[in-house]
């Protein structure tokens, strides 16, 4: 079974069939037969088999050395697009304005291609890009399990660019002749037992449909469109792969409907890259087509701005919103029009610079005309620019509904209190006095059509006050465990295999396991590790509301932050604060152990030998401190893992 591991899965089996070890062992390859991944993987069998079936793919050439690709530069024009045969997550791939750029990415592509091929294609800039995974088996029966539209248009690596599901701004028309594609797609290359993703780009101006790649495995668009629709891909694929058949298999969310039903989606996923350029002075933090993000975090609202909001604030980067960045310098280097350039660069968070230049006035035509993003996009972030000025100006409203209305944008409590210039707390204390509290929907794959006998959940504040809560917490003793976040250079998935096991070891001893978390790339989201998951950013605000809901009924024993890396540690004291119990090491024991000065302070009680060394709180004090120790000095911040600004 070939599709479940990545890249590397299906270029090793490719490699065992084509040297005749699976013939000599007997051993059939499953889930993607060998000629399927052949024709999906290799750039001119893929683009024939499309033409076969009606579908344009870009003017293109694949060329196997680098006479013949500059031949395939005259025929495509600049600028192109460089795809390597056979690499994963566009490695060895780019997108080149001139021929230097050209002749660079193809020496690398070549080399980086196992095969030693890459296709040279038209550049589709600008376009919008759509992503389809569908599943399909042996009797034929297809669904797609989710729609995902990248907000940044072509050019940007899906990996690296914003992305929505379902697909926001397809018109029905459109989204039928997607999904009729997409079938095609995987009837044309023969998968027959397990998942896809089928990437397809679409000129905003004329509509023309153009395929750009499929995968005949699950990806991490799979991963993604799992969390987003409650459908576990990769463990439908494995059983299609023995030989079940969609009808044969039950939903294990419902309990009641079968695997061929396609889910439903009644709220709003957003997912945004994680980048870790800081750890790396002299990276190139430009995005393009070959992949540079670490992590991603996920989150989920009843609408656009709710659900893009929280995702904004699970980055841990920093951030509560679309907070205010600088704009460049007049003088800067990007050209005679420095705005524009600052605005059409491919960078993590450009969305914030949009908003920037939102609220500087910039009509939306010309940002759209800059960006490439679709119009209501640009129209939803206006209206949470809108919102924000309001707040700006008049402060939180001491109306009910108006202050419900805003929290249903997705504002934080503290952006709020950014915007308004008071303190968090103030804001928090206005909000619960108002009676503005979250409600807790499920992701049950079927819109509430059916009860949900799984747990999978996520908070919203609906526009209109008295909403249904789905949450009903258990009478159980319980505990919340808190997971990392988005994976990060330092903080990654061995964190994430911490948080698994303690819900395995409290569920043997009796206890209700509730994770919160917010990465879409882990097994700590899966429905089935936990007894109740919520799918929430990790901060105070949003842990503390879980947890008082979840108080509301059976024991509630504490709070498990030691597992999930740093990012629980920070909020530790906040949840002591609120009164919540934390199990294991306390706030003050780690903060003992996290903070330099404290610590420093311990060792020398215990008269215990250290570096000479000394605390510094501005830069006077750090030179008095060199200038007593002596160079070379190491700096190290409080609480950060993994060496981050060290």
């Amino acid at each position: 079974l070939p599709t479940m591991g990545g890249q590397t899965a299906l270029n090793t089996a490719l490699a065992l069939d084509k040297d005749g070890t699976l013939n000599k062992f007997g051993v059939e390859m499953i889930g993607a037969r060998p000629a399927s991944i052949e024709k999906a993987e290799d750039r001119e069998l893929f683009r024939v088999a499309m033409e076969k079936i009606g579908l344009q793919c870009a003017r293109a050439r694949t060329v196997n050395n680098f006479e013949d690709a500059l031949d395939a530069l005259d025929f495509v024009g600049l600028p192109v697009i460089i795809r390597p045969s056979f690499t994963l997550g566009g490695e060895g791939g780019g997108v080149a304005y001139n021929r230097a750029e050209f002749e660079d990415i193809v020496r690398n592509g070549l080399r980086l291609s196992p095969v030693s091929e890459v296709l040279i294609e038209e550049s589709i800039l600008g376009w919008k890009e759509f992503e389809m995974e569908v599943v399909r088996d042996t009797a034929d029966n297809c669904i797609i399990v989710c729609s995902i539209e990248n907000i940044d248009p072509m050019g940007v690596h899906t990996g690296d660019s914003i992305t929505v599901a379902p697909a926001l701004t397809l018109t029905d028309k459109e989204y039928q002749a997607l999904r009729d594609a997409s079938l095609a797609v995987l009837r044309e290359i023969g998968v027959d037992t397990g998942g896809s993703n089928v990437q397809f780009a679409v000129c905003p101006d004329s509509g023309r449909i153009i395929i750009i790649e499929m995968n005949p495995r699950v990806s991490r668009s799979s991963a993604l469109a799992s969390k987003a629709t409650g459908f576990p891909i990769a463990k439908v694929a494995a059983k299609l792969a023995v030989g079940y058949t969609l009808d044969e298999l039950a939903n294990d969310i419902t309990g009641v409907t079968p695997a061929s039903f396609e889910p439903t989606i009644d709220y709003v996923v957003t997912k945004i890259p994680r980048f870790t350029f800081e750890k790396f002075a002299g990276a190139d933090a430009k995005l393009s087509t070959s992949m540079k993000s670490v992590g991603e975090a996920m989150a989920v609202g009843r609408s656009f701005e709710e659900s893009l909001q929280k995702a904004l604030r699970s980055m841990e980067t920093g951030l509560s919103g679309l907070d205010e960045v600088a704009m460049p310098d007049p003088d800067s280097t990007l050209g005679d029009d420095p705005l524009r350039g600052w605005l059409g660069e491919f960078v993590p968070f450009r969305i914030l610079r949009i908003a920037q230049a939102i609220r500087h006035g910039m009509p939306l035509d010309e940002l759209q005309q800059i960006t490439s993003w679709d119009m209501w996009f640009l129209k939803r972030m206006a209206t949470i620019i809108d919102a924000e000025a309001d707040v700006r100006a008049h402060g939180i409203p001491a109306d009910p509904d108006a202050l419900q209305w805003l929290k249903s944008m997705g504002f934080a409590d503290a952006r709020l209190a950014a915007l308004a210039g008071i303190s968090r707390a103030d804001v928090t204390a206005a909000r619960h006095a108002a009676g503005v509290r979250p409600v807790f929907k499920r992701i049950d794959t079927c819109a509430a059509e059916f009860a949900a006998e799984t747990a999978y959940m996520y908070s919203t504040y609906e526009p209109l006050r008295g909403a249904e809560c789905e949450s009903a917490p258990a009478d159980t003793k319980k505990v919340v465990i808190l997971g990392g976040g988005p994976n990060r250079i330092g903080q990654g998935i061995e964190f994430d295999y911490c948080c698994v096991h303690a819900c395995y070891a409290l569920s043997d001893a009796g206890y209700e396991t509730i994770m919160i978390n917010c990465n879409p790339e882990t097994v700590s989201t899966d429905y089935d590790t936990s007894d109740r998951l919520y799918f929430e950013p990790l901060t105070d605000e949003d842990v503390i509301e879980v947890i008082q809901r979840e108080s509301a009924n059976g024991t509630m024993h504490g709070v498990v932050v030691q597992l999930g890396g740093q990012t629980p540690l920070k909020i530790a004291a906040a949840l002591e604060d609120a009164g919540i119990p934390i199990l294991g090491t306390s706030p003050d024991a780690i903060d003992l152990a996290e903070d330099r000065e404290r610590f420093q302070q311990l060792v020398d009680r215990l008269a215990l030998k250290q570096p000479e060394n000394g605390i510094a709180h501005s830069a006077a004090e750090a030179r008095e401190i060199v200038a007593r120790v002596g160079l070379p000095v190491v700096i190290r911040p409080s609480y950060v893992l993994g060496g981050r600004a060290m």
